[in-house]
């Protein structure tokens, strides 16, 4: 067992439970799984961009990606419906917990001048995303084999009903939120 679910079940759920006041322990948030996408515009030119972005994809989270395609044909794009546009991989359980991990004590510090995480990027319903600007961060991704930077999207989802309370979650979990 990782150890990040180790201190969600020792730590965060005991607490989470007694600044809610929980009379249910199923009431008690968890995040039920993460999801990776990369977006590949420039694959509707050079297909070997997408393949590109799959490995690397691969690398950082363990597990295969599913290829995205478009779904509506955008002329002022040069894209057809069908076509092939980007990545993205849902982890949960043991893999999750491992991912989430190394995005909250390896990734996120190695960002030149983090400063933490923005607070307002909650959709309401206890879901967090957030943007990295590039792939380098994570420790796999060897920089001499980058062929092009390429940023990503991370979606926490959360069993929590308000933002309030996946806020509490994710910094209890270790989330380095920023200042405000």
């Amino acid at each position: 067992m990782s150890r990040l679910k180790e201190n969600y079940l020792q730590e965060v759920k005991p607490a989470l439970a007694e600044r809610f006041s929980y009379k249910n322990p199923m009431q008690i948030p968890s995040v039920a799984k993460v999801v990776v996408n990369i977006g590949v515009g420039d694959a509707t030119s050079d297909p070997k961009l997408l393949d590109a972005a799959v490995e690397e994809l691969t690398l950082i989270t363990g597990q295969r990606p599913l290829i995205t395609r478009a779904k509506k044909s955008i002329a002022n794009f040069k894209l057809r419906a069908g076509v092939p546009i980007g990545c993205m991989v849902t982890l949960r359980g043991e893999r999750m917990y491992d991912f989430l991990s190394k995005l909250i004590n390896v990734a996120l510090p190695r960002i030149r001048d983090f400063r933490g995480v923005s607070t307002r990027a909650f959709d309401g319903r206890g879901n967090y995303t957030l943007g990295l600007r590039e792939q380098l961060v994570f420790p796999e991704i060897n920089y001499d084999k980058v062929q092009k930077m390429r940023g990503m999207n991370i979606s926490i989802i959360t069993s929590a009903n308000t933002d309030e309370e996946a806020f509490e979650l994710l910094k209890a979990m270790g989330m380095p939120f920023a200042q405000s």
